[in-house]
């Protein structure tokens, strides 16, 4: 017999899901006030870079990767007209602009290059030096303009006091104090494709979820290139999951209490801390992978079923130390995950497998386990 979660360890799961929504409300809209000033200041400096606009409902620019992780991207202006790269060349040049004797390593998975030429609309600055070699748009030299108009707009924007610039990567980062405590914020220059890649061979054949319909819809989202390494710009598909996620209980289910619950354990117990290993983003895509094998509205009736389902999925994903991009085949979200902190959450997900109640021990009832079994 197989442990299932009573109501009140349910009730207990989404109280603390509704808390933490009511005091993460609050750090977003600090953060994005921040980054509205610092993104209008950097676009007035450099026509290249998009200001992110202050909303009051959800902002799409501004993901939770964890209570106290941000990702930024910051759209870039002038390259329209987006197409394929129709050949294939090798490329020896250094970030220095320096000739290699030996050419750079392929793109991998959720990466490729960019040329300027792909696009049939270019404003003469993405054909400087500063960002361009040999006709690429150079993520690293991208990120090297963007990380001086970062500092120069903290400055200007008289945010000293709040924001400091982190220098342990490549990747533009910024730590970020709030009334909450301290968050880090990474921002990403980001060019928006309106248009799918071929790279996402999706959907995959005899899959049930999403309807048809709905995956017309999702692909006329695009995709999005983002500055984050050396020479390759990474793939994301943050604006088509994000329909994914908005549509998902169109038919009654429980598939996001299920999610939210899922994140809510992870920063609780499973994986908890400053940096996490895993990010939101590794819960929403084994939840995609979990849609797609049990695609019906019965198989997400109960709650207690569908999170237990979820759970299985992670700690497989996770004790396997991979986890499939939902979109692109061969590309592996763990890949570059701390082996030992993965083991680590593995463990504590078995335990929580073998007893439910351990997730809100207040919730079990006196003499009681928290779980009763269906045959």
């Amino acid at each position: 017999m197989r442990p299932l979660i009573t109501g009140n360890l349910e009730d207990c799961l989404l109280g603390k899901v509704d808390l933490r929504r009511q005091w993460l409300s609050q750090t977003v809209e600090e953060v994005q006030k921040v980054v509205y000033h610092l993104t209008t200041e950097i676009s007035n400096q450099d026509i290249r870079f998009q200001a992110i606009p202050y909303s009051l409902t959800y902002n799409g620019n501004i993901k939770v990767m964890a209570p106290s992780q941000f990702l930024v991207t910051v759209p870039v202006r002038g390259l329209a007209g987006y197409r394929e790269a129709r050949e294939q060349r090798w490329r020896y040049y250094s970030l220095q602009g320096t000739r290699l004797p030996c050419p750079l390593r392929n793109p991998e998975g959720l990466q490729q290059w960019l040329e300027v030429q792909q696009f049939t609309r270019s404003l003469w600055q993405w054909h400087k030096a500063d960002v361009n070699i040999e006709g690429d748009i150079v993520p690293a030299k991208v990120l090297q303009v963007f990380r001086k108009l970062v500092e120069n707009a903290i400055e200007t924007c008289h945010l000293s006091g709040k924001v400091s610039m982190l220098t342990n990567s490549i990747a533009i980062r910024v730590a970020m104090e709030t009334s909450e405590g301290q968050v880090e914020i990474e921002l990403a220059p980001e060019v928006e494709i309106p248009a799918w890649s071929k790279k996402a061979l999706w959907p995959r054949c005899w899959t049930r979820w999403p309807t048809p319909e709905r995956v017309k819809c999702v692909k006329s989202f695009g995709f999005s290139l983002l500055a984050r390494s050396s020479y390759h710009w990474q793939l994301s598909f943050s604006r088509a999951e994000q329909v994914l996620l908005e549509q998902l209980d169109e038919d009654g289910g429980c598939r996001r209490k299920c999610l939210q619950a899922l994140r809510q354990m992870k920063e609780d117990v499973w994986c908890p801390g400053q940096r996490p290993v895993l990010a939101s983003y590794h819960l929403q895509t084994v939840l995609f992978w979990t849609c797609e094998k049990y695609p019906h509205t019965k198989d997400w009736r109960v709650f207690g079923r569908g999170l237990l389902r979820l759970a299985r999925k992670l700690h497989k994903c996770v004790s396997e130390h991979f986890l499939k991009h939902f979109f692109v085949r061969g590309g592996n979200l763990l890949q570059h995950a701390s082996a030992a902190e993965l083991d680590a959450v593995a463990q504590r997900l078995a335990f929580f497998l073998k007893d439910p109640s351990s997730a809100c021990p207040e919730a079990a009832p006196a003499g009681g386990s928290g779980t009763l079994h269906a045959g």
